[in-house]
């Protein structure tokens, strides 16, 4: 009986998709979250019947596991310090204010 594999690609691939979101507010966590819940289930379900599947990939998913949980506190993190941020700036609006203030200022720089 040949054993089964684990692929740790899809994974990969939505934990670096998470990662490449944190630059949006931290909003990354959705997809690092997923690809978490993912490698935590699989990994679970090697654990229930460990004969059925390859060490190798069950380690390799492991490894991806702990990669999606560090881009999830990562995003985590800087999903709280922009929450924070707003807040101490006065709310949304203030912050958006400041925001067009800061592209006036760039786009007249640019203009020379």
């Amino acid at each position: 009986m040949e054993k089964q594999r684990l692929n740790p690609t899809l994974v990969y691939v939505l934990a670096i998709i998470g990662l490449l979101c944190c630059c949006f507010a931290g909003f990354g966590f959705i997809l690092a979250g997923i690809a978490f819940i993912i490698a935590q289930s699989k990994i679970k379900q090697a654990q229930l019947n460990p004969e059925e599947y390859d060490l190798k990939s069950v380690n390799a998913m492991s490894t991806a596991k702990t990669v999606a949980l560090v881009i999830l506190i990562i995003n985590v993190l800087y999903l709280l310090w922009s929450i924070y941020q707003i807040y101490a700036m006065g709310g949304w609006d203030a912050y958006m204010e400041q925001f067009d203030e800061a592209m006036k200022q760039f786009q007249q720089a640019q203009a020379g």
